[in-house]
């Protein structure tokens, strides 16, 4: 159970098309479980444990995190288990976390978001030609992602918004112009206005019954 911001980042590594076929570079992604906010990302040619050590402490840093307990989830992957990773882990203080054998949906809000990543229209199917043209894509994916997109997981807020504690301010401002609506126009609004209100608990991988946020990107 999560109940803000960087108390768990969860991180995968997904391919990404190259210039030809059967090549690829890889996108490494670290995503905030409680805000949905990408907090840490980079491309790179290969897989390896120390790129994705040093992304890790470059999030690390840029988020402030010293002094907060914080869990690093991911799969049971190579680059997830690797050496340079584990000693980062171990400097830092960060608690590991790795799927359970099986369970498909241990890791859900990172796959969620690379397919939202896949399913842009501008997204190219053809493959990048550089390395610096897919950083320079991605770049721009996360900046709209994280300041732009109103996420249905979050009623519509920008991961943005969620990560920096304006949650309150934006649903106050929400609920004023419902009720400024429904009262202009009552008959349209028999069954009252939307619950615009957001659970305070997030759950990776929730029991049936918890009133978690949707896994949706």
């Amino acid at each position: 159970m999560v109940l803000g911001p960087n108390q768990v980042w969860c991180w995968d590594i997904t391919w990404l098309p190259g210039p030809a076929k059967g090549t690829y570079y890889y996108l490494y992604l670290i995503l905030d479980l409680f805000s949905r906010k990408v907090v840490g990302w980079e491309v790179h040619e290969q897989e390896s444990s120390k790129l994705a050590a040093h992304l890790l402490h470059r999030a690390y840093l840029r988020e402030s995190i010293g002094g907060v307990s914080l869990i690093l989830h991911s799969d049971n992957g190579s680059p997830m288990k690797g050496a340079s990773l584990v000693e980062m882990l171990y400097r830092l203080g960060v608690v590991k976390s790795h799927s359970r054998p099986r369970v498909s949906n241990d890791n859900a809000y990172v796959e969620s978001i690379f397919r939202t990543c896949k399913y842009r229209p501008d997204y190219p199917y053809r493959g990048f030609a550089t390395l610096d043209d897919a950083r320079a894509w991605v770049l721009k994916f996360v900046q709209w992602y994280n300041q732009e997109h109103k996420h249905s997981g979050l009623k519509f807020m920008t991961p943005h918004q969620r990560h920096s504690n304006q949650t309150d301010q934006v649903m106050d401002n929400r609920k004023s112009v419902y009720e400024v609506a429904r009262a202009t126009n009552p008959k349209r609004w028999t069954q009252g206005i939307r619950d615009w209100n957001l659970p305070e608990r997030v759950w990776l991988n929730p029991e049936k019954g918890c009133d978690d946020l949707e896994v949706a990107a």
